[in-house]
């Protein structure tokens, strides 16, 4: 009697295990079903239109006057913070925000400096990032100004605030990587190219650590964010003359190949004032069209310049939609806000530097409000006759 009790008691749990077998692998087929249909839902989304807001700021930079300004001897630590006080809501008011930085932060003990090697204590990149950037180019003329271990220093502190890079990396494998960010369901590849480091010598055991603008390595990229299913791609040029209002020849040259490529966005930097923006249809090599948009220069967003336009610049917006019909990404609408980087608030604050919206100051000035003094208000009417007759009208599509 026992025995057989013992034989029952197996076959009851044999076939325990068997139909719970069964039922685990029908329900690893439920699993693998809804995850189909899942995928089919989002198929069916992505037929949809989607719009995104995209913000744009020129050179984020640190001269040793907006450090020094930003000093607090009592605490002995930095904080940029007030500079953008006036602005920052007007930064974040977007999907996305892109900006181009132009210092390193190679930390306290490779000395603190501004012009002609930049070095930046690494609250800048806490500062920035509060106010809403997301994402910054790091590639260009000033990217090896504290050498390599400046440019890896640069980047573990953007990788500790969470500000996105591209342009320079510390590990080859890190080059052939494209960022990309999903921005409301529109996937954006951003790139960034430099054409000099002011000859300071990239290291020969690490070539990969800056990316140079060479056309192979260009097409071979943007190659890679097409295979990636990017929607969008977005580049940094750094090119351009210094303190010249128009465009180069060789920022024509790459605007034209960057297109033909099939980039949409192009922003360039370098000359530290702003120059013209356009609009282009681009006919593409398999007969097709599509839009582009560059901007030759955004200027100086922060810096500690005042030569003449160095202080004016703009909060650019653009505003897309992708197609879910065609894919085809649109411009509908190009609208900035002009700024003005001044180096005299300190008779009203304590410190030198403030970042103003031009025509909410005027306003203001208009209004009553004259805390910005009288000779501000001029300086600021100034700078917006001076934008506006550079960059032209926005542009709102019908």
């Amino acid at each position: 009697m026992k025995k057989r009790f013992v034989v029952i008691s197996v076959i009851v749990l044999i076939l325990v295990l068997v139909f719970g077998i069964i039922y685990l692998r029908d329900k690893n087929k439920v699993i693998v079903y809804e995850n189909t249909y899942t995928e089919d839902v989002s198929n069916v989304e992505d037929s949809e239109d989607k719009t995104i807001s995209i913000n744009v700021v020129g050179d984020l930079m640190c001269h040793s006057t907006n450090m020094w300004d930003a000093y607090n001897n009592k605490s002995d630590t930095f904080d940029f913070s007030y500079v953008f006080e006036n602005i920052k809501d007007e930064i974040a008011d977007a999907d996305i925000t892109v900006g181009n930085l132009e210092t390193t932060f190679a930390g306290e003990e490779a000395e603190y400096s501004g012009f002609p090697r930049f070095n930046t204590p690494e609250i800048f990149a806490k500062n920035l990032k509060d106010i809403g950037i997301d994402v910054v180019s790091t590639v260009n003329n000033h990217c090896l100004d504290k050498d390599y271990e400046g440019l890896e220093r640069t980047i573990l502190e953007l990788d500790k605030v969470g500000l996105a890079h591209m342009g320079t990396y510390t590990t080859e494998e890190d080059s052939e990587q494209i960022l990309i960010k999903d921005v409301k369901g529109i996937k954006i590849a951003f790139l960034a190219y430099t054409g000099n480091t002011n000859d300071i010598p990239i290291p020969e055991d690490k070539p990969f650590c800056v990316n140079m603008r060479e056309e192979e390595k260009v097409k071979k990229d943007i190659e890679k964010a097409k295979s990636l299913g990017a929607d969008l791609i977005c580049v940094n040029n750094h090119s351009g003359t210094e303190y010249s209002l128009t465009p180069n020849e060789t920022q024509k040259y790459w605007t034209d190949f960057f297109f033909s490529q099939g980039v949409d966005i192009i922003l360039d930097s370098h000359p530290h004032v702003l120059e013209p923006y356009e609009l282009r249809e681009i006919k593409l090599e398999d007969g097709t069209t599509k839009e582009g948009f560059v901007i030759y220069s955004l200027g100086n967003f922060v810096s500690g310049q005042n030569q003449p336009h160095t202080q004016d610049a703009i909060i650019l917006n653009l505003n897309i939609t992708k197609s879910g019909e065609t894919g085809k990404i649109r411009f509908n609408s190009i609208k900035y806000i002009p700024t003005y980087m001044d180096n005299t608030y300190y008779k009203r604050c304590g410190h030198r530097f403030k970042i103003y919206n031009i025509e909410e100051e005027i306003e203001k000035y208009e209004s009553g409000d004259t805390s910005i003094g009288e000779t501000l208000y001029n300086t600021l009417k100034s700078s917006l006759i001076s934008i506006e007759s550079i960059l032209g009208e926005e542009y709102i599509r019908n």
